[in-house]
């Protein structure tokens, strides 16, 4: 008889329609609410998405899962509360919950805060302490989405289970050593990020989109043509790649994208053709991966229409550019894509990006400056040094790849402006990766003519807190003088300041977080939490700031005391 592995999750949910995904031990029938969908095969692995068409605006319909007939979820007595799909409906208020960079470890106290369980602590897990508040609270209050903006898994940085099970396979003492190898090895890092009941709960209750960071594939994924150079020429990075592009369309991708777009896609269907899908999802991979090289590659960035606003995620990793003097962030074909989805006639535009189109000034400017002497600004000498402190400072977010950051920022300007449609109340930028959460403001000149406000909404990480002596290094770039040496920096290679300027107007927030955002009409709230290392099985979430940004800034709603609690540094 036929089980789930892993699932049941609820991936995409519109007024009429959702997709619900599993995994299964074998081939099977798979029905949720009616509809009907066979699983398909990917290297001794099964899988299958369904798709729910029968639903109205607003209705809040529970559901099971059947493999063959049988029922395989819930679990008899599981204790938790029917799994539900919420289907939008026009003019009620909308919540999104917002969180990156949550590596997976046990989930019992003192929250691996002990380094005798854990080489490294990663405090409480703020999904999950998401979670069970859920489970005290009323179904109203439950967010409507999830958005997952990157490092759902770490395959550089496994846990003591997944190292387990890779030491059973094979050889460690050989590259890639500890870290994830192949395809089958990603799966088991999958079903141990999802399998913790209460998040496996969570996942098959609240709708959820995603896009993967570099510790998806690997620390500084395609952070220059030097390490896609340097990686090539390993013995393991072919399998890991792969491996990690393959895994990702199964376990993330297909789950973010409409019927229609998986449609248009072609690659499901496919999928459901041959008797294992494994040579069709090798090629992709291999294909998305030179992507970076100049070749054509696949899109990974996708939108979501909701009633009110739209969501457009921006692979900002795999379709970089990054040939010489035309490094960009995307390529000109996804450039345009994502152009085209900048439009108004929306109350709201939500831009993610896996990494933070803006960080702080003094840090932006640093960026850029490197990028200019990578490229040669200071000579050749110069160029190989820039490029060790690109690598080893991680200086690769939007303000190191600068045509692409201006470009994004001047066709945001033009939809805020109304030249793009109705200007929508706000953009929101919503990133992660950095490790801590802040709000930022965004100013645009007059000559603009800016009718929204433009904000960037951090929220990182869920689960992985940073040492404290990068806290300090960040702290300093905020002052004037870590601005001041950044621009000058900046300024001594060619590169000046922008038209436009950002300020930090809340954070940051170093502790394990999540943010959450309130749409309602023409209205958006954000609240930002932190997840605190108390001893017991609840750990809860405090809120440390909340306010209104719909048009100007308003006073706060709450805000807490932040706790001075830090974890001792590694």
């Amino acid at each position: 008889m036929p089980s789930l592995v892993l699932g049941p999750m609820l991936r995409y949910v519109d007024q009429a329609c959702a997709t619900v995904w599993v995994e299964t031990d074998s081939p099977c029938e798979v029905t949720v609410c009616g509809a009907t969908s066979r699983t398909f095969a990917v290297a001794g692995h099964y899988y299958a998405l369904v798709v729910v068409t029968d639903l109205e605006p607003g209705e809040h319909r529970a559901y099971d899962v059947r493999l063959d007939g049988e029922l395989a979820w819930p679990a008899p007595d599981s204790g938790f509360p029917p799994s539900v799909i919420r289907t939008t409906k026009p003019g009620a208020p909308y919540r999104i919950v917002v969180g990156s960079c949550r590596a997976s470890r046990p989930d019992v106290p003192p929250y691996c805060l002990d380094k005798a369980v854990d080489k490294r602590g990663m405090g409480a897990d703020a999904l999950r302490a998401l979670a069970l508040r859920m489970l005290r609270g009323e179904p109203a209050e439950w967010p409507n989405g999830l958005l997952f903006v990157g490092d759902q898994v770490y395959a550089d940085e496994v846990s003591p289970q997944t190292l387990e099970f890779i030491r059973a396979r094979r050889d460690t003492s050989v590259p890639p050593y500890d870290e994830v190898a192949d395809f089958e090895e990603y799966t088991a890092l999958y079903r141990e990020a999802w399998s913790e009941p209460v998040i496996r709960w969570l996942l098959s209750t609240v709708q959820s989109a995603m896009i993967f960071d570099d510790h998806d594939v690997h620390d500084d994924w395609n952070t220059s043509q030097v390490w896609r150079h340097d990686h090539q020429q390993t013995s393991w990075w072919e399998e890991r790649i792969i491996g990690a592009l393959s895994s990702y369309w199964l376990y993330q991708h297909l789950g973010n994208l409409a019927p229609d777009a998986i449609e248009e896609e072609g690659v499901f269907a496919r999928l459901q053709e041959v008797d294992d899908g494994w040579p069709l999802l090798r090629d992709l991979a291999i294909r998305a991966d030179k992507e970076a090289d100049g070749a054509k590659g696949h899109r990974w960035s996708y939108c979501r229409d909701h009633a009110g606003f739209r969501l457009i995620v921006i692979d900002s990793r795999c379709g970089r550019v990054l040939e010489g003097d035309a490094r960009k962030m995307v390529d000109e074909a996804e450039w345009e894509w994502i152009e085209s989805r900048l439009q108004g006639d929306f109350d709201h535009v939500l831009v993610a990006s896996s990494l933070p189109v803006l960080l702080p000034q003094g840090i932006q400017f640093v960026e850029s400056w490197n990028e200019a002497v990578c490229d040669s600004a200071w000579g050749r000498r110069a160029a190989r040094v820039g490029e060790r402190i690109r690598q080893g400072a991680d200086l690769e977010h939007w303000g190191a790849f600068r045509d692409s950051f201006i470009a994004l920022l001047e066709a945001v300007a033009e939809l805020a402006a109304g030249k793009r449609g109705k200007p929508p109340a706000t953009v929101v930028f919503l990133s992660g990766d950095v490790h801590y959460a802040y709000l930022v403001d965004v100013h645009f000149p007059e000559r603009y003519g800016v009718r929204s406000r433009v904000v960037q909404v951090v929220s990182s990480p869920m689960r992985n807190p940073i040492q404290r002596w990068v806290q300090r290094g960040d702290r300093f770039s905020r002052t004037a003088a870590g601005s001041w040496i950044g621009r000058t920096l900046a300024r001594t290679a060619g590169v000046h300041d922008t038209p436009w300027s950002w300020d930090l107007v809340q954070g940051p927030w170093f502790e394990n977080n999540v943010a959450t955002l309130e749409l309602h009409g023409r209205e958006l709230a954000v609240t930002f939490e932190c997840a605190l290392p108390v001893a017991g099985d609840d750990p809860p979430l405090e809120t440390v700031w909340a306010g209104e940004l719909a048009r100007e800034p308003l006073p706060d709603k709450v805000t807490s005391a932040r706790r001075e609690w830090q974890r001792s540094p590694n």
